[in-house]
């Protein structure tokens, strides 16, 4: 897997007025998941598009292994990619779709039935794509690129149309690829699941990278050391917190946010001042609050506000 690295530096892509990439630049790294999120026309599909030689850059490069992709002789043994789950021919099975894949690789039919072993997929092999749910079109494409056991694997929104038990397969199955060495990139809306299933996290935005941290990073950040305190005993925790040089600001009928300490600090201020207390936490970000903090002014398209309906 020394090959498992995905480069991209200053793409730069305009269509006609439209600016798509403004010099989006990442690595994505062997060993781990990378989420790749932004907003509606941040870039993502484009720049993946770019990376797999499908659109031309007006400026930069994407690398595979340190090759653009139009170089490399046997690209499917490169890098494997799920774009679009509805790619395929709806008369044929499952298993031919990946069998007229196989040939043109020269592969056995043995590796195909590995593959859909591998993408959970026995009892629907030899159905017609066509009557495939998308769940189930995911996997099939899943398998797809698989079929070369690639080091480099690219998926745009894998999650969509997995049902409760496809989600919780898709998490461990992403991780289980990282944990071969191969460089995973995975796009997706769905911060719920890239934050149990990433290990890093690029965040765009109106053509460029915003962030590139591990998600424990970026966390971190969005938490900003805050203790969430809950106590019957609000003004007088307020004051000696306050006196300790903390911001206390309340949050609720018995629970006030502290920033500037930490947790075992509020525990042993208040334990010495005798005022009491139920809960003294960690403030814990989830990802989708970390994303919509970063993302906030690169967002293109913002609904209105709902309103309740009048009768």
């Amino acid at each position: 897997m020394s090959d498992a690295t995905i480069e991209v530096t200053g793409l730069r892509k305009r269509f006609g007025p439209t600016l798509a990439l403004d010099g989006m630049s990442f690595v994505v790294r062997p060993g781990q998941v990378t989420g790749f999120v932004g907003p509606n026309g941040a870039g993502k599909s484009t720049t993946m598009r770019v990376i797999l030689g499908l659109d031309a850059a007006d400026e930069g490069h994407a690398l595979i292994g340190g090759q653009p992709y139009r170089s490399l002789r046997h690209p499917m043994s490169h890098v494997g990619a799920l774009l679009d789950a509805a790619a395929l021919q709806p008369s044929r099975s499952g298993r031919n779709h990946l069998l007229w894949l196989a040939h043109s690789q020269g592969l056995t039919v043995k590796r195909v039935d590995a593959v859909i072993e591998r993408a959970g997929l026995q009892t629907a092999a030899r159905r017609k794509a066509g009557g495939y749910s998308l769940g189930m079109r995911q996997r099939l494409g899943i398998a797809a690129a698989l079929l070369c056991d690639p080091p480099v694997l690219m998926m745009d929104e894998p999650f969509n149309g997995m049902d409760p038990e496809g989600i919780v397969w898709m998490r461990g199955f992403l991780g289980s690829l990282a944990g071969q060495g191969r460089a995973v990139l995975v796009s997706s809306h769905l911060m719920s699941e890239l934050e149990d299933a990433a290990d890093h996290l690029v965040v765009v935005g109106r053509g460029k990278v915003i962030a590139d941290a591990s998600v424990a990073d970026l966390l971190a950040a969005a938490a900003d050391g805050r203790v969430t305190l809950r106590t019957t005993a609000r003004p007088e925790a307020t004051t000696v917190l306050a006196h300790a040089g903390a911001a206390v600001a309340a949050a609720g009928p018995d629970t006030l946010t502290v920033s500037g300490l930490a947790a075992e600090q509020v525990v042993a201020l208040l334990g010495a001042s005798a005022v009491p207390f139920s809960e003294v936490s960690a403030h814990r970000a989830t990802l989708e609050q970390a994303y919509l903090e970063l993302t906030h002014d690169a967002v293109e398209f913002r609904a209105a506000p709902g309103r309740e309906a009048t009768r």
